[in-house]
């Protein structure tokens, strides 16, 4: 329904009932808010009059702010504590009797079980209670990644990487419920601005990817295996208090849609696919791009890091540019579809690069590529939410949490099948064939969804084009009919 406001059920089904407080009262975990209390105007582009959006103050909200340094520093943190593994944990796991193979599939494992816990926890964010899974999916998460810490000091064999396996799903679980309520709270608390509020989040994601592996090399090279885990485990288990005391509790009712209703729309299906295909794509990277970078340039395990720099440095810096973009212009959301995707399928080519070019794989080159991947990236995953969001109010979904959560839902399942294949696909073809055909390959699903979208965008344009001509002609028998009738 959109341009109106979100109708409220009676009696949500929160963990944490309490009285509800006012707008002015401060956001505790047993004082949930209703929907109403922050209002739900539609997003940019999904359609309505747009009168009361217009005339909305641009000035932020307390409230908001504080979604803001909440999303922020959770973003920050997570990330950090994502990203550390991949300068130096492929080399510690080899040396533990884990197979390139093997390894992939651990990086591969977060991304399962992120898929099934996405789903789960988008279904029953209003039951749960989008706070408490917020603040309890960041405690364990830090928790989990300083046990990741001693792991070392198990034996080499089955036992190690049977307890990476273990410890990594629980990460990946504890950060689905996160990264789905905290991505919830911030449609809820921007309406309006969503597309922009998420790449300006993007920053700090980015800043986390940026951090994370120059830092957890040197923290490796310098202190050892454990310390990075423990550090960055401890500043995210240090950000729970803060979240506590900021984050704004909303309630609403359950949805009567369902996530198969939501895929089946052809137009959120096919968005679904291109999510996949980034995911996948970025995923691809974790396992094997430290390897190809020890074994081709020879570097120490602390620059390694610093590669993943050009594209974790693009991605920040462009995703803003394009969340404003997204949002002042939500026609256009489509092409930056499109061209995202197909910039990426060309980077990915020249990765390598790919043989039958006879390009000399240069460090230079390889880092001006994954730049150029990093825009391309924000350009394919920017404008999907908003996109998904819009078109499922589009067609009938109600506004408000329980819808909300259906969507992040999606976007965190989505994501985590491609972050599930990439890291499985680039670890066996990396094994098979050599990291140039592997990353080739792997370029071939950003082509075909960039050509797919860009497809069913045109055939979309030419459906509302016969349409808005059969309306014209419909229109213009009218009056010659009348005109026919009054003489």
């Amino acid at each position: 329904m959109p341009g109106g406001a979100a109708a409220l059920v009676d009696e949500p089904c929160t963990l944490n009932p309490g009285p509800p407080t006012g707008r002015g009262s401060g956001p505790g975990l047993d004082a949930p808010r209703t929907d109403d209390a922050a209002g739900s105007p539609t997003p940019g582009g999904s359609g309505g009059d747009g009168t009361e959006e217009s005339e909305s103050p641009r000035r932020l909200s307390r409230e908001q702010i504080f979604v803001l340094i909440s999303a922020a520093s959770m973003n920050l943190g997570s990330m950090m504590a994502y990203s550390i593994l991949g300068p130096f944990f492929p080399k510690e796991a080899e040396k533990k009797g884990a197979s390139n193979t093997m390894i992939g599939m651990i990086f591969g494992s977060y991304a399962l079980f992120d898929l099934l816990a996405s789903l789960i926890f988008g279904k029953y964010l209003v039951c749960i209670g989008a706070k408490f899974m917020f603040i309890a999916g960041i405690f364990v998460s830090g928790a989990v990644t300083v046990l990741f810490g001693v792991l070392d000091q198990l034996p080499d064999g089955p036992i190690f990487i049977a307890m990476c396996f273990l410890v990594r799903i629980v990460d990946a679980i504890s950060f689905s419920a996160a990264i789905t309520a905290s991505n919830a709270i911030l449609a809820k608390a921007f309406p309006n601005n969503l597309a922009t509020v998420l790449g300006s989040l993007e920053v700090f994601s980015g800043l986390g990817f940026i951090l994370g592996p120059p830092l957890g090399g040197f923290l490796y090279q310098s202190f050892g295996y454990s310390i990075p885990f423990i550090f960055l485990g401890c500043i995210v288990l240090l950000m729970i208090p803060l979240n506590i005391c900021i984050v704004p509790n909303y309630e609403s009712g359950p949805s009567e849609h369902s996530f198969w209703k939501l895929v089946t729309i052809p137009k959120v299906g096919l968005v679904a696919f291109v999510i996949i295909s980034c995911s996948s794509c970025l995923g691809f990277l974790d396992p094997i791009l430290s390897l190809f970078v020890l074994e081709k340039f020879h570097l120490p395990a602390g620059y390694v890091g610093l590669v993943f720099l050009g594209l974790a440095l693009a991605y920040a810096i462009s995703s803003p540019l394009l969340g404003i973009l997204s949002d002042k212009m939500p026609n256009q959301r489509k092409w930056l579809l499109v061209f995202g995707n197909l910039i990426t399928a060309g980077c990915y080519i020249l990765l390598g690069p790919v043989p039958i070019f006879h390009i000399k794989s240069q460090l230079w080159l390889l880092v001006l590529v994954l730049v150029i991947i990093g825009i391309s990236a924000g350009m394919s995953i920017i404008p999907t939410f908003p996109e998904i969001l819009s078109c499922a109010y589009e067609n009938g979904f109600e506004e408000g949490l329980s819808t909300l959560g259906l969507v992040s839902g999606l976007f965190g399942a989505m994501w985590s099948v491609g972050a599930f294949m990439g890291p499985m696909l680039g670890g066996f073809l990396y094994e098979k064939i050599g990291f140039e055909w592997a990353a080739a390959i792997q370029g071939l699903w950003s082509l075909i969804s960039g050509l797919v979208m860009g497809l069913f965008y045109l055939l979309e344009y030419f459906r509302k084009k016969r349409s808005k001509s059969q309306d014209t002609d419909s229109m213009e028998d009218e009056q010659t009919d009348l005109l026919s009738g009054e003489s």
